[in-house]
């Protein structure tokens, strides 16, 4: 069983890897993500290179990525503590994809995939405040930010599982990380303002 189970990691892990921006840039745009815009794969980048239609397919697409897997191993019947893995896996897949070299996105639309399966109620109110400092503010950046950091305390009082508050924890705790150099051009005044 645990062999069986840390395959399904190992495939989870493989299925966040799949550079969904970088195929849908090269397949639609004729262009590598990595050397426009902020060089960033995901879908924040990949909408204001190549247009809403393609940004909202990778953000489909990363959102997949994480909520598939955790939806076959919660139909698999399988403890909470490997549902939590396999997510912890598909979302560190996107981060450190095998596929680019280790170097992936920031994980906000993988991340939301995998909480959707996990905690969909933590997620209607992560994403209430992502939309309410958006429009405030106009930060894509500080709008992920803020939503994955309120996501530990969402699970803990919603959901009351140690594995999936962990589980955020440690993803709310790497998305902020890979949000380093929007969080200095945030203090800096010259981070981009999203335009709809």
């Amino acid at each position: 069983m645990i062999l069986q189970n840390s395959i399904l990691v190992l495939c989870s892990y493989c299925i966040g890897s799949i550079p969904t921006g970088l195929l849908l840039a090269k397949a639609f745009g004729g262009v590598d993500i990595r050397t426009k815009g902020s060089g960033n794969i995901g879908a924040t980048n990949v909408y204001r290179t190549l247009g809403r239609k393609i940004g909202i397919m990778t953000l489909i697409g990363d959102c997949l990525k994480g909520l598939l897997p955790v939806l076959a191993a919660k139909a698999l019947g399988l403890p909470n503590m490997w549902v939590a893995l396999i997510g912890l896996a598909a979302f560190l897949g996107h981060i450190f994809p095998v596929f680019l070299r280790f170097k992936g996105g920031k994980g906000v639309a993988t991340a939301l995939g995998v909480f959707l399966a996990t905690s969909p109620f933590a997620v209607l109110a992560a994403l209430g405040v992502f939309i309410l400092v958006l429009v405030k503010w106009r930060f894509v950046s500080l709008a992920s930010i803020t939503a994955a950091a309120v996501m530990p305390a969402l699970t803990t009082i919603i959901d009351r599982n140690p594995m999936i508050v962990a589980m955020s924890l440690a993803i709310s705790i790497i998305v902020i990380i890979k949000h380093h150099e929007n969080i200095r051009r945030l203090r800096n005044g010259t981070e981009s303002k999203f335009k709809a």
